[in-house]
């Protein structure tokens, strides 16, 4: 099959927009699956993980590979809640183009709008697809007139929809000037009905104005009055959703079966193939600045991404790779560029769902899976040894969520440090750390239910009974002020003695994470100790100096220090390091930053004035209040996440179970004196408890 014949896509939107029942209707109607699995029966071919049929939401995003009019499709089926939002991020880097899911009753939703810039940052062309059409107010002029004044989308409907809620029976393809109407699984071609006509003529002509803009030739027939053809029209619309000018809209009833033939010709129509993307630009392993060009062309030298890793409990570990360039064959060997080692290829798996089928090689533009791979993570680039090069890699946000975790009994502690091992390398958003002084395994995760999740597989994966404590908030250390710390370490034993001395500038360094700086002139310290001096720095960034959080945003420049020819070691320079920048934190005024979440609260208008006085109470800040339908609105804001557990329940009892809402992490930022006394005061408390014990 040619290159041109193949198309990378993703399908994103908010929770329940319905993309695990859409992605069914394309798997059965592209002949991949005999009978439609439903999600709320739990029998979802890309929902395949218990946790998934339980739930009923995607969490895992799984890929999966189709055909249609001669087009093989990859379709990677992402989660739509907020706690996996690296999901989305991973998926987004790999593929070449995106059908984004809108229902038709709620418009643009909170995680509509986060997919979508995800989406931008990549620059992934999309179609739309109005859902749920046959719902009781479903209104799909209103989700494109949300498409384009919440994400800028320059949305144009590409289909008139005829009837609405029960009464959905087809659309209008505005290309063709055809009606569809949906008959079960078939369509059939039809005049426009009379009533119509009208608003189907409107629509064309909004259409070949908008490409008009962009195609001379449509724009030369266009003002000549003179017919358009369709083939011209086609070309035109494809070229300018490739070039992210305008979003095709397309609308339908996954559930119902109706408008999904349409959408899959749009994927074939208007979505890239590897070859429309275009090469894709890696950067020099030695020098960041010159860069390599990857073509999508078997001649061109092999380069790939990771961008997913699952443990299968038949074959092992899968790293689910995407080559842009070059061949791959199994029992070749690659390089992992950002590890810099070399990794055998073993075997290579083509993806279905659940069903996997061998292959001995592959080539630009797959999406496949590696079993045996020894080094490879997430976002880690694999390329030809003989032409190395870096491809970017995933954005990765930081964990906001901490939890206690132990095991039940004795026994299960080495199960649970393998299961924990194993889904923190599936998961980069999911971190696993010891707690130095009380030997306690802390996990961190994007929210709660993130975390859920975690234990929940932890049980059912790996066996493991665990011991949970409460959740409680990721907080940050920093300085808000410059110092100069000095600091001598002289110790004398029986034996040979330790000494070392340091003398380091310590400032903020805001929103660039830690920055070390060798300012050492004539060897008052030798070369060999100044990485022990930075180890023992990063040592105590990570297991901070206040409270035990995480240090973040500080720059340290090494000024100055003594050494001794005989005492002074490794160990000696890593101590003092460490104590000198500790000494310095505490005197350069340091303070807590808390994770500061975005909000939005879908509400009915009668309980506008619990739920804002409610998030006041909590710190909140509410931004902006829009009508988002009848009697509805939409509120959105920034709450502190510390004061947001058990918000759920409270909000339902403040609407009568009647509003719903949404959260994710916006950044970090400093908290109020008040809080952070009250944050120091709860940690020596515990401590003083764990010593008392």
């Amino acid at each position: 099959m040619s290159l041109q014949s193949l198309r990378n896509i993703g399908i994103a939107a908010h929770i329940d927009a319905g993309k695990t029942t859409l992605t069914e209707r394309l798997l059965f109607f592209t002949g991949t699956t005999r009978k439609m699995g439903e999600v709320h029966d739990g029998q979802a071919t890309m929902d395949f993980m218990k946790q998934e049929q339980e739930r009923g939401i995607t969490i895992a995003s799984a890929a999966i590979s189709c055909a249609w009019r001669d087009h093989q499709i990859n379709i990677i089926d992402t989660p739509g809640h907020v706690d996996f939002t690296v999901e989305v991020e991973r998926s987004l880097r790999v593929i070449d183009g995106l059908v984004a899911l809108f229902c038709a009753v709620s418009g643009v939703e909170p995680q509509s709008e986060t997919v979508w810039n995800q989406a931008d940052r990549y620059k992934v062309p999309r179609v739309a697809f109005v859902n749920k059409m046959d719902r009781i107010g479903a209104d799909f002029a209103e989700a494109v007139s949300q498409m384009d004044k919440h994400l800028d989308a320059n949305p144009v409907p590409f289909h008139v929809p005829i009837g609405a809620e029960e009464n959905f029976i087809g659309v209008v393809d505005i290309i063709t000037m055809k009606a569809k109407i949906f008959k079960d699984y078939e369509i059939e071609e039809t005049d426009i009905p009379d009533e119509y006509v009208k608003k189907s003529e409107e629509a064309r002509k909004y259409l070949l104005e908008k490409l008009a803009d962009y195609n001379e030739e449509i724009m030369d027939l266009y003002l000549a009055e003179k017919e358009v053809p369709v083939e011209l029209i086609k070309s035109a619309a494809r070229d300018a959703a490739i070039k992210l000018l305008f979003t095709p809209v397309f609308c339908g009833s996954a559930y119902k079966n109706k408008g999904v033939h349409l959408l899959l010709d749009a994927v074939i129509d208007y979505l890239p193939s590897p070859i429309d993307k275009g090469s894709v630009v890696g950067c020099d392993i030695d020098d960041p600045e010159k860069s390599h060009t990857r073509h999508p062309s078997t001649r061109d030298p092999f380069a790939a991404l990771a961008f997913k890793i699952i443990h299968d409990p038949y074959v092992g570990q899968q790293t689910f790779i995407r080559i842009y360039s070059g061949e791959l064959k199994s029992g070749m060997q690659v390089l992992n560029s950002t590890k810099g080692k070399p990794e055998r290829i073993g075997r290579i798996l083509r993806i279905h769902a659940k069903e996997r089928e061998e292959v001995s090689q592959a080539g630009p533009g797959d999406i496949i899976a590696l079993i045996g791979m020894k080094f490879t993570k997430t976002g880690d680039t694999l390329c030809d040894q003989d032409h190395p090069l870096f491809l970017e890699s995933i954005f990765i946000p930081p964990s906001v969520i901490e939890l206690k975790i132990s095991p039940s009994s004795k026994r299960d502690e080495e199960k649970l440090s393998n299961g924990l091992r194993k889904l923190s390398m599936e998961d980069p958003s999911f971190n696993v750390r010891v707690d130095e002084e009380t030997n306690e395994t802390i996990i961190a995760g994007m929210g709660e239910l993130h975390l859920e999740i975690i234990i929940d597989r932890l049980k059912h994966e790996f066996d493991v009974e665990a011991l949970i404590g409460e959740p409680s908030v990721a907080f940050r250390e920093t300085i808000t002020m410059e110092v100069e710390s000095n600091y001598k370490h002289v110790k004398q034993t029986g034996g040979r003695g330790q000494y070392a001395h340091t003398v380091m500038r310590i400032e903020p360094n805001d929103s660039k994470g830690f920055e070390f700086v060798d300012h050492i002139k004539g060897g008052a310290i030798p070369m060999e100790y100044i990485p022990s001096v930075k180890k023992g720095i990063e040592a105590t960034l990570a297991d901070g100096v206040l409270a035990g959080f995480p240090v973040v945003d500080v720059k340290v420049t090494l000024l100055d220090g003594t050494f001794h020819p005989v005492d002074s070691s490794d160990m000696a320079f890593r101590t003092c390091g460490s104590v000198c920048f500790k000494n310095g934190f505490l005197k350069a005024n340091p303070l807590l930053l808390e994770p500061m979440m975005k909000i939005e609260v879908n509400t009915p208008d009668d309980y506008i004035g619990d739920i804002v006085g409610d998030l006041n109470k909590r710190r909140g800040r509410i931004e902006s209040m829009r009508r988002y339908r009848k009697g509805a609105q939409k509120l959105n804001g920034f709450v502190p996440l510390m004061e947001m557990f058990g918000y759920a329940t409270q909000l339902r009892n403040l609407s009568s179970g009647r509003a719903n809402y949404s959260m994710e992490f916006f950044k970090y930022v400093p908290v109020n004196k008040e809080v952070q006394e009250k944050v120091l005061k709860e940690v020596q408390e515990k401590k003083k408890a764990k010593s008392a014990k």
